[in-house]
């Protein structure tokens, strides 16, 4: 019955989603985004509609967290009929690349997993793989400015559109509990199942590889921070970048940080994780900065964070597990620096 509703719960139409880099803009991606966010909501009912579609300049726009919360904006997958789903998920594909698609599901699916581990606690939040919710703000017209969301636990994404170009893909939050399925259950994802593996390992190998040196500019402490900063404010922390300079860095250690920077950006589209990226190299990438909290090994609290003069990057993982294992709950974001939600800073 669990995998039953998981396939439910993520079952998707495949919108093709192609993306253009021009003056500052991402072109194309938002084109496709424009025409499945035109088809998902004809789909809907008059009571739908008007959960899901609210005015671009609602506050509820800004009002984003990765929390259980008990209730949210929008309409969710449980309220939708099946053909429905497809189309709320041609959405979500449209704003997404293959690898960050599956991981979206694949979160999606995690909560099956607790709802299972979790079913005898009292007083606990829901967990549920359709409980995650659709919104769009504003008209999704070819020359108009409008915005959408998909967000639920461990899970929120969020899109600006003008003129059919992407303005905004900023804040973008993944989050996986458990992060490595330890157990075999007969139910969910098997054991081993890693989602947000290349965010984890490769930001543990950049840190492996560091000189004596490197280390005690890059390790700010040996207690990790309980979260990520600024969850759920509108806009990103603004502290300055600390840890290890990308310039001082062999060959080899920042090809490792490039890859784990690639592991964010891959999630959009390509053309716009490659815009993403090509700011940080317009910025400097020798200014691109990686610092350390915690434990230098899995299983123990750990955090870092990589900042650049165009963006922030969080990561997470201190929290344990349904089944008590410890630091195996990933919180993580990238934010731009220059405004999320396409409002400039």
């Amino acid at each position: 019955m669990q995998r039953h509703r998981v396939q439910l719960a993520c079952a998707a139409l495949i919108v093709v989603a192609t993306a253009g880099w021009l003056g500052g803009y991402y072109q194309s991606a938002g084109g496709a985004m424009s025409q499945a966010a035109d088809k998902f909501l004809g789909a809907l009912s008059s009571e739908q509609l008007a959960k899901t579609r609210l005015a671009f300049d609602d506050p509820k726009r800004l009002d984003w967290h990765f929390i259980p919360k008990p209730e949210r904006k929008g309409l969710q997958v449980k309220e939708m009929t099946e053909a429905q789903r497809k189309a709320a998920h041609g959405l979500l594909h449209a704003g997404l690349s293959e690898v960050g698609y599956d991981k979206t599901v694949a979160i999606m699916g995690l909560e099956a997993i607790l709802h299972e581990l979790e079913k005898n606690r009292k007083g606990g939040p829901i967990r549920d793989p359709e409980r995650y919710y659709f919104t769009i703000f504003g008209e999704p017209k070819p020359n108009g400015k409008w915005g959408w969301s998909v967000e639920g636990h461990h899970l929120s994404l969020n899109f600006v559109v003008d003129k059919g170009k992407i303005i905004s893909a900023t804040p973008a939050f993944f989050g996986a509990n458990p992060a490595i399925v330890k157990t075999d259950l007969p139910f969910g994802a098997k054991k081993g199942t890693q989602t947000l593996a290349k965010e984890e390992n490769l930001a543990f190998k950049l840190l492996g590889t560091l000189t004596a040196d490197q280390r005690r500019a890059a390790i700010q402490s040996d207690k990790a921070p309980a979260d990520l900063r600024g969850a759920g404010a509108p806009q990103a922390p603004r502290d300055a970048a600390v840890g290890v300079k990308a310039d001082s860095l062999t060959k080899e250690q920042r090809e490792v940080l490039s890859s784990l920077l690639e592991s964010y950006a891959r999630n959009m589209p390509k053309e716009v994780g490659d815009a993403w990226l090509a700011e940080i190299n317009k910025a400097g990438v020798e200014k691109v900065q990686f610092a350390w909290w915690g434990a230098a090994e899995p299983g123990v609290g750990h955090y870092y964070v990589v900042q650049g003069p165009t963006f922030v990057v969080e990561f997470v993982n201190t929290q344990g597990d349904s089944l008590n294992n410890p630091a195996n709950h990933i919180h993580s974001v990238w934010r731009s620096l220059a405004g999320d939600f396409g409002l400039s800073i």
